[in-house]
């Protein structure tokens, strides 16, 4: 049963601090553990360094520096041991709390001392769930529990007294901390704000112990909950604001670079440079320079990308088996086989720059990087709006990028009001046919996955789910796709393979392919093979539309 601090310790100023003791793991042993046993005693485990677990109720509770943890009495705490990851010594304070109380309907009496407190006071509540809490500031935090364990060795009895003073003025400022009658403007809300602080003021020094203390949260808190709401790192974030402002400064502006990075809030040129390179995948100068002309760019496999910010490539990627990507009607643009190792540049299309992706390792065109500028975009496929804004800093194009995204995603959202009253209650899948394999696609990851199942919100059929989990792909024999009862089936063919002509056809002849309810039905779809295996925004339109076509 999981109760709140007010209900465990409903006086809390009947506390006093039995011990405390200071715990330090060497990292070399990691196997090291301390078994705690039930305690008749509250608990407190207060992080300084490093990171560990620990087990309570069968919960691992994951500690970290700046984290304090209460473990109510009663409650099972098993191994307290050192992260196998960590880089470092673990380090904590563990203080064990008394509480001295009377019984209420007897003022006078003592407690029952064959009972510990805590099972006086509930006898009918099974142990709570510990509860994690902050406290700000942190320095003030430590520098009390030092002056504590130093205390708590002697003997003296008004040293002990003071000691007990410190623990309870120290004990109530972290429950006060803690109240949630004390916290009404949430953490959120506060996180909030230390953003709009974060983008009124990113050209100023700006650290994240500063941003964690004006929300009342402890480092380690504050960063965690920020990530969560932003996805990124506080100071990444504070970079992300100044990059993009440098970004807009090199379009509009011929200010020298040293006085961007300045305004920006840079400390200097050779940092902001490197940074910015690192965020956009070229140099100021070259960003600058891009934006102000137009730019041959040769983007195998990326031409979807550079073709969306309004940019025609002066080279397109051809396969032999493949061909090339018709959907995106580039007819008049030559071709460029990346399977041949031999293929060199035409002087007259000879590129400016190249732009690659992960996938150019398999066509060696890192042959080119000695005579060619290259660039990589280096996200995964999943994530094309990231692939799209760095493939339009590199072509210098960044203000074109919302207007492309906020166009899809109006698409999508009209595309899913429309399938939701067609497709209820109906499952979908999706296959890559070839003349060696049945490839089955999953649901989160992939070319297809996030489009028509997350995008569009259609239902995967259940052993979609179940076969492919977390992977992007799977291959599927086919007394497994006998199994495959979706309602609906996009297909795809995949000539690699094939010796001869359509022989990647001839799973549609085989008695597994024709008993499949969606082939009786009529309810199998072929699609092109290029434009649903990309990741960019024009083949992700092109899947919308063929989905249209057929289901609604």
């Amino acid at each position: 049963m999981s109760l709140t601090i007010e209900q465990i310790l409903p006086k809390p100023w009947l506390c006093s601090l039995q011990h405390i003791q200071y715990v330090q793991y060497p990292l070399s042993e990691t196997s090291i553990r301390i078994n705690y046993t039930t305690s008749s005693n509250h608990s407190l485990f207060i992080v300084t360094q490093g990171e560990g677990e620990l087990l309570a109720q069968d919960v691992m509770f994951k500690l970290s520096k700046g984290m304090i943890l209460f473990v109510p009495a009663g409650a099972p705490i098993l191994p307290l041991q050192n992260g196998i990851c960590s880089e470092t010594k673990l380090h904590y304070y563990k203080l064990d709390l008394v509480l001295a109380e009377v019984s209420k309907d007897a003022p006078n009496a003592q407690l029952d001392k064959k009972k510990p407190a805590f099972q006086q006071r509930n006898e009918t509540l099974e142990p709570s769930m510990p509860i994690e809490l902050s406290y700000n500031p942190w320095s003030s935090c430590l520098e009390v529990l030092d002056q504590m364990l130093r205390q708590q060795e002697t003997s003296d009895w008004l040293t002990q007294w003071d000691l007990q003073l410190r623990f309870q003025e120290w004990f109530r400022g972290l429950l006060q901390q803690n109240d949630p009658r004390n916290t009404c403007q949430d953490h959120r809300s506060l996180l909030q704000r230390s953003i709009r602080y974060i983008r009124d003021h990113y050209n100023q020094p700006i650290t994240v112990d500063e941003l964690a203390a004006d929300t009342r949260l402890t480092r380690s808190s504050y960063t965690r909950q920020f990530k969560e709401m932003t996805g990124k790192l506080p100071l990444d974030y504070v970079n992300t604001i100044r990059l993009e402002r440098s970004k807009q400064l090199l379009q509009l502006t011929d200010d020298r670079l040293h006085d961007i990075a300045q305004n920006v809030g840079f400390s200097n040129e050779y940092y902001f440079s490197r940074r910015f390179k690192q965020y956009a995948g070229i140099s100021p100068g070259v960003y600058r320079r891009h934006y102000r002309q137009e730019v041959r760019v040769f983007a195998p496999y990326l031409e979807d990308f550079v073709l969306a910010l309004g940019v025609e490539p002066v080279l397109q990627s051809a396969h032999h088996s493949w061909g090339k990507q018709r959907y995106l009607g580039l007819d008049h643009i030559p071709e460029f086989d990346v399977t041949r190792q031999d293929a060199i540049f035409n002087e007259s299309h000879k590129p400016d720059f190249i732009l690659l992706n992960a996938g150019h390792t398999r066509w060696n065109l890192e042959r080119f990087k000695h005579t060619v500028p290259t660039f990589y975009v280096n996200h995964q496929g999943e994530d094309w709006r990231s692939i799209l804004r760095s493939t339009a800093d590199v072509l210098g194009k960044g203000n074109r990028v919302w207007d492309i995204v906020g166009t899809y995603e109006e698409k999508v959202r009209e595309a899913k009001d429309l399938l939701a009253r067609c497709t209820q209650g109906k499952t979908v899948a999706f296959l890559r046919i070839s003349a060696t394999q049945i490839v089955l696609y999953g649901v989160k990851h992939g070319y297809v996955g996030p489009v028509m199942y997350g995008d569009l919100g259609l239902t995967p059929h259940p052993l979609v789910q179940q076969w492919t989990k977390e992977e992007r792909r799977i291959d599927i024999r086919p007394e497994h796709l006998a199994q495959l009862h979706a309602d609906h089936l996009f297909i795809t063919f995949d000539n690699v393979d094939s010796v001869m002509h359509g022989e990647e056809r001839k799973l549609l002849d085989t008695t597994e392919w024709k008993q499949l309810p969606a082939v009786k039905r009529g309810h199998v779809y072929e699609v092109d093979f290029l434009s649903w295996m990309n990741y960019g925004v024009i083949s992700h339109g092109k899947k919308i539309d063929d989905i249209l076509r057929f289901m609604a």
